[in-house]
């Protein structure tokens, strides 16, 4: 199978494009190399004959165009997007330009080019998208998000994926173009950009500084291991059904304050203080405005209909993601030099 995956020198769409290669398919990674996309993230599968990269921005349709007719993709991935809320409140203006008019365009390429070649049976095009275009749950354990669950989205970033969700089926509707939808919890795991609560974490505690939590942190997500969301989504895309969307969810629900506090016992014991704790260093800021309460998915479809669920806990994903960053400082140490990055964003 030829994927084409947007986005994939990411966090999510690296995870994708590497087990992609590792499986055998070809991958064509095109991606436009905005500030939290590096190359190193898929250093390991660049020299395989499978495999290539195109630099372009999904907002340039004359490129996109370029890139379907050359490489004749069977399926298309769609990853790429901006994705960092705190950054949303700060600037939402490329959040529409990009989760929007870039999705538009990646749909109008993906109908052209589907067209063409006389509508192929086969033909997928993916949009991976985020549980935050659902807004917020209660504290209620037996409450979570389904696929029929209605759309409220709080934040710049989580209304322009759902505007993105909404282009995405009236292109299936209208168009007939054959889609799958997935909606995923927050991701974690090995290269993760050092913008996101975790990474930030770690690499906060290893320097000694404090441990930002927003709020009181008992703001409640469900985690997803990054590798598990990846072989989530190379199973939707071979075997969804079109026009349907999935829930991936890590079956992990932690309020921020309990993943913290894990955080930095797999810390103590992986690479103990000379005296206290890590959890010494926790602080509690102002929250965010806007900030979801909790977010907790329901994967019972996917489980269903495709036989799927994550292989990981959160403790064992967690503590393989402390020794990843133990182990690849020579990864993260440059990226913490980009712009806004170890800077406190998104106050309104």
């Amino acid at each position: 199978m030829k994927i084409l995956v947007t986005g994939g020198a990411g966090f999510i769409g690296s995870a994708v494009v590497r087990l992609a290669v590792s499986r055998g398919h070809q991958v064509v990674n095109l991606d436009a190399l905005t500030y939290a996309a590096c190359l190193e993230n898929v250093a390991s599968v660049a020299d395989d004959p499978h495999y290539w990269f195109e630099h372009v921005d999904i907002r340039d349709r004359a490129a996109l165009d370029r890139v379907f007719e050359q490489y004749k993709p069977d399926v298309v991935m769609h990853l790429a997007a901006e994705s960092h809320v705190d950054r949303s409140i700060d600037g939402p203006a490329d959040f529409i330009e990009t989760n929007i008019t870039g999705t538009f365009n990646m749909l109008e390429a993906a109908r052209k080019f589907w067209t063409d070649q006389g509508k192929p049976d086969g033909f997928r095009f993916h949009h991976i998208s985020t549980d935050e275009v659902f807004g917020s749950l209660p504290n209620d354990p037996s409450i979570q998000f389904t696929e029929d669950t209605s759309y409220d989205p709080r934040s710049p970033y989580s209304s322009s994926k759902a505007a993105s969700d909404h282009l995405v089926r009236a292109w299936h509707e209208t168009y007939g173009l054959p889609v799958v939808l997935t909606n995923c919890s927050n991701n974690y795991g090995p290269f993760h950009f050092p913008e996101k609560l975790i990474p930030v974490v770690i690499l906060n505690a290893l320097a000694g500084k404090d441990l930002p939590i927003y709020g009181d942190g008992s703001n409640i997500r469900d985690w997803l291991y990054v590798e598990d969301h990846a072989d989530a989504l190379l199973l939707v895309v071979a075997k969804g059904q079109s026009g349907r969307s999935y829930n991936i969810g890590g079956e992990n629900e932690r309020t921020n304050l309990e993943l913290v506090k894990t955080l930095c016992q797999i810390l103590d014991q992986k690479r103990p203080k000379p005296q206290g704790s890590y959890g010494d260093q926790i602080t509690f800021v102002t929250d965010r405005p806007g900030h979801d309460a909790r977010y907790a998915i329901d994967p019972t479809r996917i489980r269903e209909e495709l036989g799927w669920r994550p292989s990981v806990t959160v403790e064992e994903g967690l503590e393989k993601t402390v020794q990843w960053y133990l182990d690849n400082e020579d990864w993260w140490r440059p990226l913490q030099e980009r712009h806004g990055v170890g800077q406190r964003l998104g106050k309104g």
